[in-house]
């Protein structure tokens, strides 16, 4: 027996017997009148649980031949559980305790157990709150304290309470996200991001990027790292943290999506090849269609993750389009007006750490009601990701003996992820909740990301600054 609060209206669900709103009068007239009815209750089915109890089980929900109860996702309820336990009410108020366990916290969540009685009947009445839609096993166990050890009358793992989807009103997220995409902040970085990208065109050596054509082994180092190495770390710190399916997920995917817009803004900052990075961030985004689905397949059958993933491609075009098209006006205004070409190269780097500043601010700002109540494991993971994957990366590159700017290149390459592509996939795939639960990952891993790479470039410029190359 399931009463559940919080919404307006009331619902039947199957397997809990009446669901009631217990917040407003009628519905705390209902909630009564059903407690008194307890009793009348108790006599019906105190056949049913004495056979029950007379075949080893004192702890029943209803009449003990349900075991899978269905209730609705964000939601708080009651589950009354009776005890046909002898001693369970003898007067002296020394009863037995029920503790309850919910064995999947991020499904459901038990809030508190108290005793009740009702003419000869007594049990329990425990108070639940739902999470994300999945099943949860209950853990019940009957003890008896004032025995010195404590002893377990009963244990029974048999029940489960599945949650299962409720209407989608995320009023909160979507006046969040359109506030994000209203803010002005923005609409003053585009163009900014446009003229900046035309600059990144002008440093585009053509003779470098037909060298990169016959010679593709930074460009396949790089393919290596970002959708080899870092999914397989992702699916390491999933289980070494235990991490919830949810958030696992979208570790995994985020892992899975590199081509970040900043990488070849990151490595004209600290001296890398802009060429190679360019070059890469676009065979990595083109790339990703393919292996961001088989890897999250791969790992999520490993942790027994199983969903259908929806890649976004028109986002995937976009973002392709968004790279070539100023990419390619640079190098046409190098060929044609050199002069322009030089007053774009003078401000690519002022206005590139102007884009990080902003970047930054929005991702903190987007971030902040989705990051609520974010918990300590996946910000470490999170914090770890972009270092792993600048580590690795350098370590791959010096494996072939590459320049020391192809080596910065290819490291970060692999050490930023396209956290956008990431949610987009996530925010197709899931269900809103999960959608918002799983994107605390890329949200950590960007703001990690962004926050490192620009300690990096502060440390690089105040290094060059007191230690300059004669």
């Amino acid at each position: 027996m399931v009463l559940r609060r919080g919404r307006v209206g009331s619902q039947q669900w199957p397997g809990l017997g009446e669901l009631a709103d217990c917040t407003g009068p009628l519905g705390m007239l209902r909630a009564v009148l059903l407690l008194i009815s307890l009793p009348w209750g108790a006599q019906v089915m105190g056949s049913a649980n004495l056979s029950t109890a007379l075949g080893g089980h004192y702890l029943n929900i209803g009449d003990g031949s349900v075991t899978e109860f269905e209730f609705p996702e964000k939601s708080e309820g009651i589950i009354v559980i009776s005890s046909q336990y002898p001693g369970q009410a003898n007067g002296s108020g020394s009863g037995p305790t029920l503790w309850v366990t919910s064995l999947d916290t991020e499904v459901l969540t038990i809030k508190n157990v108290s005793a009740i009685t009702w003419g000869s009947g007594q049990g329990f009445v425990v108070s639940i709150h739902s999470g994300l839609v999945g099943l949860a096993p209950l853990q019940l166990q009957l003890m008896d304290l004032q025995k010195a050890p404590p002893m377990l009358i009963e244990e029974r793992r048999d029940f489960c309470i599945k949650v299962s989807p409720a209407e989608d009103t995320p009023a909160a997220l979507s006046t969040n996200l359109a506030h994000f995409s209203e803010n002005p902040i923005l609409y003053l970085l585009l163009p900014l991001i446009f003229v900046n990208k035309c600059s990144f065109g002008c440093k585009v050596e053509l003779k470098v990027l037909k060298g990169l054509l016959q010679s593709p082994q930074p460009m396949l180092l790089g393919l290596l790292g970002q959708f080899l190495v870092m999914p397989f770390y992702a699916f390491l710190m999933a289980k070494v943290f235990m991490l919830p399916k949810a958030l696992a997920l979208g570790l995994i995917i985020t892992c899975s999506s590199p081509g970040g817009g900043g990488s070849y803004l990151f490595s004209l900052l600290l001296g890398g090849d802009v060429t190679l990075a360019i070059s890469m961030t676009f065979i990595s985004t083109v790339a990703a269609t393919g292996f961001l689905p088989l890897s999250s397949a791969i790992y999520g059958h490993l942790l027994s993750i199983h969903e259908t993933l929806h890649v976004p491609i028109s986002k995937i075009l976009g973002t392709l389009l968004f790279i070539a098209i100023p990419i390619a006006t640079g190098v046409l205004i190098k060929s044609k007006l050199p002069k322009f070409s030089e007053l774009l190269l003078q401000v690519i780097k002022p206005f590139s750490f102007v884009l990080l500043l902003g970047g930054l601010f929005l991702a903190y700002h987007m971030g902040v009601f989705i990051l609520v109540g974010v918990r300590l494991p996946i910000v470490l993971v999170g914090f770890t990701v972009p270092l792993v994957g600048l580590l690795v990366g350098y370590c791959l590159a010096m494996c072939l003996k590459l320049p020391v700017a192809q080596r910065r290149t290819v490291s970060i390459e692999v050490g930023v992820q396209n956290s956008l592509l990431a949610l987009a996939v996530l925010q197709l795939s899931l269900r809103r909740l999960q959608a918002d639960y799983a994107s605390q990952a890329p949200f950590i891993v960007a703001l990690s990301g962004t926050s490192e790479m620009l300690a990096l470039v502060i440390g690089q410029f105040i290094y060059s600054n007191l230690f300059p190359v004669s």
